[in-house]
């Protein structure tokens, strides 16, 4: 049984617990969220790739928050009338990192004229460039650098960037880029370099309720997690705060 499945049992087996949302986040959110349902009773936590999410959203999953890794599958489900729009706000901010297996680090320097295909050997771990939004915004830094056609057929897709970072911890790539929020979580890696913002789309994570899921419950939820407590909570992870006038829960 999963967690989300066995931790929504003991909510329906315990008659005093308040009723339970459900927050389906991207991946790279977990430990943040994990941490900071800690602070609040009956928050349920779903974790995958974002496209993953917003598709299950589509076909009708019991979903209250959806909390994306870009903009790209909040606009997805907003056109396609899946969430309540006027409570969609861009709350955080990430970076992406370079990685390589611990103890295996090499030489590396972000420029368009350096060869970074020659720089090490085996693959290269990132989130899907097909969907996941870690792999979209890695696939935007390697082509301003002029650096993915020479690495396009030594690349480790994965499902999330969490997937991506266990590639690199396990020794089954030689690199990887990942979120920074995810690096610092990780004593297997080392870092070698952040890629500039400059390179890349910004890395936002929007966040809103479900179409139909307006409640009071899923409302004060929702702004629980843009609360100041969430907001420390955040920044502690690494994140970066885009919604500066966060309400107090």
């Amino acid at each position: 049984m999963s967690r989300l499945s066995t931790f929504a049992l003991m909510l329906l087996l315990s008659p005093a617990t308040v009723a339970a949302q459900t927050v389906f986040a991207a991946a790279s959110l977990a430990s943040a969220l994990e941490e900071l349902a800690s602070h609040y009773q009956g928050m349920l936590l779903s974790f995958a790739g974002s496209s993953t999410l917003a598709k299950q959203i589509e076909a009708g999953a019991p979903a209250d928050i959806y909390f994306a890794a870009n903009t790209q599958w909040m606009d997805y489900l907003q056109a396609r009338q899946f969430i309540e729009a006027d409570t969609r706000t861009d709350l955080l901010g990430n970076s992406l990192l370079l990685i390589a297996a611990k103890g295996e680090p090499f030489a590396v320097h972000i420029e368009t004229d350096f060869d970074f295909a020659a720089a090490f050997t085996g693959r290269l771990a990132l989130g899907d460039p097909d969907h996941v939004p870690a792999g979209l915004y890695a696939l935007e830094a390697l082509e301003n650098l002029g650096w993915w056609t020479a690495l396009e057929k030594r690349l480790a897709p994965a499902p999330d960037v969490r997937a991506a970072l266990v590639y690199v911890e396990r020794g089954e790539c030689a690199a990887g880029l990942v979120y920074a929020t995810d690096a610092r979580q990780s004593s297997y890696i080392d870092t070698l370099a952040t890629l500039p913002d400059s390179l890349h789309s910004p890395i936002v994570y929007p966040i809103a309720l479900v179409k139909d899921r307006a409640n009071e419950q899923t409302h004060r939820l929702l702004a629980f997690l843009q609360s100041n407590l969430a907001a420390d909570l955040f920044r502690r992870h690494g994140f970066t705060l885009l919604k500066t006038d966060a309400a107090q829960p």
